[in-house]
Formats: structure tokens, C-alpha cells, sequence
């Protein structure tokens, strides 16, 4: 009787352990068609851009020499791009990582004064770790009132980044950048993972990315 109490116990166990395995599943690919879908949307409004009152840079990591990675460099370069266009106030987000030689927002400075943006229309966020503090501490830098901003990230990265900026009382377009290709299953599974983070943080108290 004992043995079939526990044969019972344990297959009930297995079938829990399943039936979690298949709704983290659903639960997962849903997210991660969900973010494929908000990543082309943003995308194919990104060129209807009307001036805004100051671009976010959001950080990327920093290479051990102190120059921005390849991905940092292309959120700069679109970044300069459209400062060129419309010159305005640009607040770099980015706090020094434990495999950083800087704070990600000063090394992005130095590499748009160094082609040519005004030291005085950059102002830094030194402190952030994660997107929620990205936009939070910006929003904080910018002179009172200015709510419509232009967010430059990654294009993976921009729909949630935006999502977190309506949320905190902007008014966000976006301007995307490419990422290199083989990083696009691991950059695009990660997100998707943040997403579910972002919706439970809804009625969760949960802090971070």
C-alpha cells in the first residue's frame, strides 16, 4: 500500500512538473512572438520622427580599452545622426560595470564630443543599471516639463524601453540600431524573458530590468 501511495505521489509530481515545463513554454514563445511583433511596429514608425525635446542613449557595454563595443558604437552613431539632424539636448544612461574601466555614459560622451556634438548639450546618468533606471534617472536630468523624448537603443531592445518610458509619463518615439547577427537568438531570448519580467512587475513588486 505504502509503495503505491508513492508511485501515485511521484507521478503525480511528474505530471505537475509537465504540466509547469509546458505553460513556461507557451508562456515563453507567446512573449518572445509578442516581442518580434512590437519590434516590427516600432520599426515601421521609426521614420516618422518629428523633433523631440532630447534624445536617451541607453547604455551598451564598454570594451576593457575604454572604447564603446560594437553595439554601444551603433546606438552612437544613430544617436549622432539624428543630434545632426536636430541638435537638442542628449542624455547618455550607464553605470560602470565590474568588467568596465568606465562609466558607460562618460565613454559615451567623450565619443560624441569627440565628433563634434556641444559638451553642453550632453548631459550623464551615471547610476543606472538597468532600463527602468535608464529612463527614470534621464527623465530626472532634463529641465521640468520636457516630456517628449527620442530613445536610441538597439532595435530588440527599443519596444520595451519605450513601454517603460510611457510608463513613467513620456511621450517616446525611438530610433533603433542593428545588433550583429549571431547575437540575435541570445539578445531576442533575453528579452523576451524581461518582457514576462515587465508584465509581472504589473502587479508584482519587482525591481530591475
Amino acid at each position: 500500500m505504502a509503495k503505491r501511495k508513492r508511485g501515485r505521489g511521484l507521478m503525480t509530481l511528474v505530471k505537475l512538473l509537465l504540466l509547469g515545463a509546458i505553460l513556461f513554454a507557451l508562456a515563453f514563445f507567446g512573449l518572445f512572438g509578442y516581442q518580434l511583433w512590437m519590434e516590427h511596429n516600432v520599426s515601421a514608425s521609426a521614420s516618422a520622427l518629428a523633433g523631440s525635446d532630447a534624445l536617451i542613449v541607453l547604455g551598451a557595454q564598454v570594451q576593457p580599452d575604454g572604447i564603446p563595443s560594437v553595439q554601444l558604437e551603433w546606438r552612437l552613431e544613430k544617436a549622432l545622426a539624428e543630434y545632426q539632424r536636430i541638435p537638442r539636448i542628449i542624455v547618455v544612461c550607464g553605470a560602470k560595470g565590474p568588467d568596465e574601466p568606465a562609466t558607460e555614459a562618460s565613454v559615451m560622451r567623450q565619443w560624441l564630443i569627440a565628433r563634434g556634438v556641444d559638451p553642453g548639450h550632453i548631459l550623464m546618468d551615471e547610476d543606472s543599471f538597468n532600463t527602468k533606471e535608464n529612463i527614470a534617472h534621464a527623465v530626472a536630468l532634463l529641465p521640468h516639463g520636457q516630456t517628449e523624448v527620442t530613445i536610441v537603443t538597439s532595435d530588440y531592445h527599443l519596444p520595451r524601453a519605450m513601454a517603460v518610458a510611457k510608463d513613467l509619463g513620456l511621450e517616446p518615439s525611438g530610433i533603433g540600431s542593428p545588433i550583429k547577427p549571431e547575437y540575435w537568438l541570445k539578445n531576442h531570448t533575453r528579452e523576451a524573458l524581461a518582457w514576462g519580467k515587465y508584465f509581472l512587475g504589473k502587479i508584482l513588486p519587482i525591481d530591475g530590468d
